[in-house]
């Protein structure tokens, strides 16, 4: 045997089982997220309606949407007010109910409770939620709004251009704590009982002392994949936002860059566009995930 098939038996002998135990995930990756993401790269720079041949135009894609297409920078300008509201706040929220709830008893009847919406799909929620903010008198917040006299006539909820936003807001942020909710409640529930003993002999006896100097700082890879979980969740707003505002929603207001992806891929049959918009949305999340990977790493 040569020194290159003992070096190559040697490496198989140490690391061959462990990578033929990743074979099916790793084949099964590049099929469905590695491969899309370069043929979306390769559409993005051709005129594709998926009746003829792709027809290749170079950047003319990406220059209609930064320089002609308005509708994609209000949606830019819609998905990042959405994102930078609901993404933190569902984040904080999320981990604040967990670190609650992981102190009460029962907390497994109260976790249950908490997530169960979650399981459900996100238009489903809408309609649940479409009840509360109907338009007419007898839309729960109407109705409650008018009894205690604050409004005088319903408010137009889901078809105002000022609300229907905000009413998207609040069903996501709601909907948005259970997967979140669920990782930080089992990172809770792994820090060490040790360190808290031995914090209390050191003279930390608070709960938020025992918060901000142990719990935090054990739990960086949950809060990793809570921040990168919120941020996707957050630009990939879509089902919500059609269920609640509609397609296109009044004045565009809601309308999101998913949308916008939805609307030229699967309405207008324009790929190659619609692979420009899947392209700009994938480098905001890669590089507000780099931020996250950055921000909660462990260092050494």
């Amino acid at each position: 045997m040569t020194n290159k098939q003992s070096k190559l038996s040697a490496w198989f002998s140490n690391y061959g089982v462990g990578y033929l135990f990743l074979a099916p995930f790793l084949i099964l990756l590049f099929i469905f997220t590695i491969y899309p993401i370069f043929q979306a790269m390769g559409l993005s720079f051709t005129y594709y309606n998926m009746l003829e041949p792709a027809e290749f135009i170079g950047f003319s894609n990406y220059r209609s949407l930064i320089l002609d297409d308005d509708i994609f920078l209000l949606a830019i300008q819609n998905t990042l007010t959405f994102a930078c509201i609901v993404g933190p706040i569902g984040f904080f929220a999320s981990f604040f109910f967990a670190w609650i709830i992981n102190q009460l008893k029962f907390n497994n009847l109260f976790s249950l409770a908490f997530y169960a919406p979650s399981m459900c799909s996100g238009i489903a929620m809408s309609q649940v939620w479409l009840w509360f903010f109907a338009s007419d008198r007898y839309g729960l917040i109407n109705n409650t709004l008018m009894n205690i006299g604050l409004i005088t006539e319903p408010l137009t909820w889901n078809k105002s251009a000022t609300l229907i936003l905000p009413v998207v807001m609040i069903i996501s942020v709601w909907m948005s704590m259970g997967t979140g909710f669920l990782v930080f409640l089992a990172g809770l529930q792994d820090v060490p009982r040790d360190l808290y003993e031995a914090a209390a002999i050191d003279g930390i006896s608070h709960k938020t002392q025992e918060l901000f100097y142990i719990t935090i700082p054990m739990m960086k890879p949950q809060l990793l994949f809570g921040a990168i979980n919120s941020i996707t969740s957050s630009f990939g707003v879509f089902d919500v936002a059609v269920s609640v505002a509609g397609m296109p929603s009044p004045n565009y207001a809601a309308h999101t860059i998913v949308a916008h992806l939805y609307d030229h891929a699967f309405i207008r049959f324009e790929m190659g566009y619609a692979s420009a918009v899947a392209m700009v949305l994938f480098i905001i999340t890669f590089a507000l995930g780099r931020i996250c990977m950055r921000i909660f790493r462990e260092k050494n």
